[in-house]
């Protein structure tokens, strides 16, 4: 049974990804906290600090209108009283990417915690599986 928490952090997750497949910044910014840490596949290494190094982060929205899919395959939410974690599989790439990989998912992990009763994304983690090794 999940809990009003559970279901808060779910809902603000898929907004995300929603706000991601629709090339939509402001969505993609929404819930995060100013001092966000946010991890990503490409560089910078240290990872982005701070709402405006985390915008930066997001490139042109260009590859959405073009047909990339970013679809959410599973989430699972954690939530205490003030923090909570989720991990998530996501679908992410073009048609012809995906049909030539078709297993191949994004990792997302996100850490959340409690400010004046909203949830809000503390750390955000993306990766992808190393298949080369």
């Amino acid at each position: 049974m999940r809990t009003e928490d559970e279901r808060q952090i779910r809902n603000l997750i898929d907004r995300w990804a929603e706000a991601v497949h629709s090339g939509d910044m402001a969505g993609v910014l929404a819930d995060h906290s100013d001092d966000i840490v946010m991890v990503d596949v490409p560089p910078p290494y240290e990872g982005a600090r701070g709402i405006d190094a985390y915008r930066e982060t997001w490139p042109p929205f260009e590859w959405q209108s073009k047909g990339a899919r970013f679809e959410m395959v599973a989430l699972d939410v954690t939530a205490g009283e003030d923090v909570a974690f989720a991990h998530a599989l996501l679908r992410c790439g073009m048609e012809a990417e995906l049909a030539d990989n078709p297993e191949n998912r994004l990792r997302l992990t996100v850490g959340l915690r409690k400010e004046n009763g909203r949830w809000l994304v503390a750390h955000e983690h993306h990766s992808f599986p190393d298949t080369t090794v």
